[in-house]
């Protein structure tokens, strides 16, 4: 599963990317991704993910379908 947002201002984000814990280790997410990226790539939007720095697997699959890393996001919390 993946799922593209709202687009806004000619980009879209994708996110929600998640496969079954059974189903997994089967590139079914990389294609999932892919996919849809290519649509929305031919339907006109640049397209950009947020994902975690710590998840050496999700990032390799981006990597490999051609996302490039451009800016590293904090976020902080005050209490």
């Amino acid at each position: 599963m993946a799922v593209a947002r709202k687009p806004m201002g000619g980009v879209v984000r994708l996110s929600g990317v998640y496969t079954p814990t059974e189903k997994r280790n089967c590139g079914y997410a990389a294609a999932c991704v892919h996919a849809l990226s290519k649509h929305m790539h031919e339907a006109g939007f640049r397209c950009v993910l947020y994902t975690d720095l710590a998840n050496p697997t999700s990032n390799s699959i981006y990597r490999r379908i051609g996302y490039q890393a451009v800016a590293e996001v904090l976020r902080y919390r005050f209490e």
